[in-house]
């Protein structure tokens, strides 16, 4: 495609407000200690525990509201005279259009079928919303990038402004890649496993499901149903017998031949029936064998036909409202209520519903239901392949268009269509009454977290509500592996998305000092904030195009007046005075409840043990550390894995190729129990306490 400049320089970016070499991990958490022996469970690559942060709903964005003044006749002149600028140099074919403010930031990312004359409407003198007004007021250039096809300019538009988050612009928040379910298709014996992200392992995929937990508790079904492996590749090469999967009747044995390859093939192909769609078909082959097994009084292997089918009932059960009529369809509703939009999306599959979640979009108040829904719809399919069927609660503008950039963009038809009689229409019904519970839910929690930050404020003495609480925290083993993490509160709760981690990097730094990692922590963090922003940015900083500010209004520490004042001597000396600060000492024995306060310019306190305000710093303080016990022991089994089993005191070639032998892999033995360990030929006692403990000790 072509792209014509028009009188400035690319857009900037915004810098990111930590360092972008860190990677962030905002689903770390720490490791738990398995019920059974760990040499006899196979690893696999789904999270049985379930995950509470994938199924959190998104937060509710700042409200913006451009229509309370009109914008002043000065500027809006001078907007019109850039806009006008540009027309003249406008294409009259597709296109995508950039409206960039003073200081080279996005303000709209805007398409059109005919851009010269969309610009045009801009130009003219009258006639705009206050909304709109205010953004042409702002404008000093505009950017065109011309497209072959109205259909190319509606994805270019899509992935621009979720790329750029213009503040003009609706837009999608909490876009986290959907989980599936993948049968894969490079082993002999296929194996069913949780997948999420690029689809490039050959196998089946099964899916979009709403959240994490949808999927372990439908693959946990399946694997009863239809016995069909969930451990790893080398878990499942390195068996001489069945693991405890096989015991309980939840895989078919094939790693160790206790089924044949027939056999299990045929396993893999009633699974891949089911969630196909033909889980009638399925369900009758089982009543059938059950009724033919009981018929020739194999009560045992009736009873297994039985327990199956009762699994595959358990799946459907789950599923909530299952359609008649509906295959495959994403179904969108949208509901407005006090300056705010939820967008509710269900997904339905092989005629099962998948799941549903709930978006809180980014718009202006004044903006009609129709328009978000149309700028969340094309957002929301950049990176998704969409069903052959999608279902809206409200008529959009261009629909005609979206459904022809979605049937190319899945290389099938897509219809896209609004329901008006019928079981399609009983769905959107059903979509748009959860839509509305589930906005008016996350109002009623965002009015109660503010009020517990303003009884903070008061408890505290703060200068002001805090819209943005920076939490830090860290972790090592006697110096080594060292990391800082911070996690981020706000009005909406934690905003995970802004978690950073923090590896400690000074040379000088004695191993074990705390105050100095906290102190290198929070000079990288605030030096990279002056670099971006010389102080504070008000609480509702509208031209960044974040919800929320990224200066703190609140500090606190985990730790005693130590890290306090190593905390006070690091923002000192960077001049940084107008955040507050504090930390938090563990009470006696550390007995949650007995906190202690401290404050840099006055006396310490207690707060009542059952106080509101001490439940919530306790919530903080327990997700900081939460988050970096998890970053230090990623960290640290990478370490242990790169390294091996040379680092383990005691422990030559001779006993490493012993616990390879027996375990298989390195992984294996790091999940084996104390038990297990002094089973292995050549470990006594003492050396299978010291692997043990090597693995399993507590970071800092």
């Amino acid at each position: 495609m072509d792209s014509d400049r028009i009188s400035r320089p690319p857009p900037r970016r915004r810098a990111a407000a930590s360092d972008p070499a860190e990677p962030v991990d905002v689903d770390a958490r720490p490791g738990t200690t398995p019920a059974v022996p760990a040499a006899d469970v196979p690893p696999q690559e789904f999270d049985l525990a379930g995950t509470a942060a994938d199924e959190d709903e998104a937060q509710l964005p700042e409200t913006i509201d451009d229509s309370a003044e009109p914008a002043a006749e000065g500027p809006l002149a001078i907007g019109r005279a850039a806009i006008t600028a540009a027309v003249r140099l406008a294409p009259t074919s597709p296109g995508v259009y950039r409206m960039l403010n003073a200081g080279h930031d996005v303000l709209y990312v805007g398409k059109a079928k005919n851009v010269q004359k969309r610009l045009s409407s801009y130009a003219r003198p009258t006639g705009h919303p206050i909304r709109i007004a205010r953004m042409i007021a702002l404008t000093v250039a505009v950017e065109i990038v011309s497209t072959a096809t109205e259909t190319e300019a509606l994805l270019l538009e899509a992935n621009l402004i979720k790329q750029l988050r213009p503040r003009f612009n609706v837009l999608l928040r909490d876009d986290k890649s959907f989980p599936y379910i993948l049968i894969t298709g490079d082993h002999w014996a296929p194996q069913i496993v949780k997948h999420r992200g690029a689809q490039t392992r050959p196998g089946r995929y099964f899916g979009p499901f709403a959240s994490v937990g949808a999927v372990n508790r439908t693959i946990t079904a399946l694997q009863r149903a239809f016995l069909v492996r969930a451990c790893t590749d080398s878990f499942f090469e390195s068996r001489t017998r069945p693991c405890l999967l096989y015991q309980i009747k939840r895989c078919a044995g094939p790693c160790t031949q206790e089924i044949d390859f027939a056999g299990y093939r045929e396993l893999v192909r009633e699974a891949t029936d089911f969630l196909s769609g033909r889980s009638r078909a399925v369900k009758e082959l089982l009543a059938a064998e059950m009724e033919k097994a009981s018929a020739d009084l194999e009560f045992e292997s009736a009873a297994l036909y039985r327990d199956r089918l009762a699994a595959l009932s358990a799946i459907q059960s789950q599923q909530g409202i299952n359609p008649r009529t509906v295959e495959d369809a994403d179904v969108f509703a949208i509901h407005q209520e006090g300056g705010y939009s939820c967008v509710e999306v269900f997904f339905f599959r092989t005629g099962q519903n998948w799941g549903n979640r709930a978006y809180f979009p980014r718009a202006d108040r004044s903006i009609e239901s129709s328009e978000v829904l149309g700028a969340f719809l094309a957002q929301f399919y950049d990176d998704k392949p969409p069903p052959r069927l999608v279902l809206l609660s409200h008529d959009i503008e261009d629909r005609a268009l979206l459904a022809e950039a979605l049937s190319a963009k899945a290389g099938v038809k897509v219809e896209v269509a609004v329901p008006q009689r019928g079981e399609k229409k009983d769905l959107v019904a059903h979509v748009l009454t959860n839509a509305r519970e589930a906005l008016g839910r996350k109002i009623a929690d965002t009015a109660t977290q503010a009020r517990l930050l303003e009884t903070m404020t008061a408890a505290l003495k703060l200068p002001r509500v805090p819209a943005r609480i920076e939490v830090y925290d860290n972790s090592h083993i006697q110096g080594t592996n060292a990391v800082g993490a911070m996690i981020v509160a706000g009005r909406d709760g934690f905003i995970k998305n802004q978690y950073r981690k923090f590896n400690i990097r000074s040379a000088e730094l004695t191993p074990g000092d705390d105050y100095a990692m906290m102190r290198e922590v929070l000079e990288r963090r605030f030096k990279r904030l002056l670099a971006h922003a010389p102080g504070p940015a008000p609480a509702t900083d509208a031209d960044s195009g974040d919800d929320t500010p990224q200066w703190p209004d609140l500090v606190i520490i985990d730790g005693g007046l130590g890290q306090l004042n190593a905390a006070r001597e690091i923002m000192a000396a960077l001049g940084v005075d107008n955040v507050a600060l504090i930390s938090v000492a563990k009470g006696p024995d550390r007995d949650a409840g007995r906190e202690t306060l401290f404050f840099p310019d006055r006396p310490s306190i207690k707060l009542e043990p059952r106080d509101p305000v001490l439940y919530f710093i306790q919530r903080l303080r327990d997700e900081a550390h939460r988050f970096v016990i998890g970053s230090h022991r990623k960290l640290r089994k990478k370490d242990i894995r790169e390294a091996g089993l040379q680092e383990i005191p005691g422990i030559g070639p001779s006993r490493k190729r012993a616990l390879l032998h027996y375990f298989g892999t390195l992984k294996e033995i790091e999940r084996a129990s104390l038990a297990d360990l002094c089973k292995v030929p050549g470990i006594s006692a003492e050396g299978a306490r010291r692997i043990f403990d090597f693995f399993h000790a507590g970071p800092k």
